[in-house]
């Protein structure tokens, strides 16, 4: 018990660390976190820390974040054309989506935590100032949903699968037409 008990407050410790290494960043929001499974405490919150940890990433850009989060040997399951495989996919990404909306910011609507699985739903925000491909950003608000399947292994993630709702957020930056 005394173990567990060090040990997650060394992963607290870690955690507070790797927000705060983004000082001009806010934690990111999580609503609502669901445990599924009998996994022992100390696994769960190892996990836990690295999720919360890559979704802060998302949440502000930090890639010193993404790199405690994810593993070297990282793979992204669903692969967008022109993003590179492993740990450098995430931080690409990041940094390209940024250039558009610098203010990008991400809330975990849902985490539900099975074993080494985390599956999490979130929302990004964010106003569109700067270009995407052509289109130079008038200020206009985005916002569209996303939802991951991430494998821990040893604390880290090593795969990732998603899905980003593209259309809703093409049609908000006005590169896209949505009609019915």
């Amino acid at each position: 018990m005394r173990k567990t008990l060090l040990m997650a407050a060394a992963l607290g410790v870690l955690m507070t660390a790797a927000v705060q290494g983004a000082a001009h960043a806010d934690p990111v929001k999580i609503d609502e976190i669901i445990l599924a499974g009998s996994e022992p405490a100390a696994r769960t919150d190892e996990t836990l820390a690295a999720a919360k940890a890559f979704y802060q990433f998302w949440n502000d850009g930090d890639e010193t974040t993404l790199t405690r989060a994810i593993a070297p040997t990282f793979t992204d399951h669903t692969l967008p054309a022109g993003r590179p495989q492993g740990p450098e996919g995430p931080a690409f990404a990041s940094r390209t989506f940024r250039k558009a909306v610098p203010d990008l910011k991400v809330e975990v609507k849902k985490m539900i935590v099975a074993g080494d699985y985390v599956t999490v739903h979130m929302l990004f925000t964010g106003h569109f100032t700067g270009s995407f491909g052509k289109a130079e950003g008038k200020g206009q608000s985005i916002d569209f949903i996303a939802t991951d399947l991430i494998k821990i292994t040893d604390g880290h993630i090593t795969d990732n699968w998603h899905i980003e709702d593209n259309l809703t957020l093409l049609a908000k930056m006005g590169i896209a037409t949505v009609s019915f």
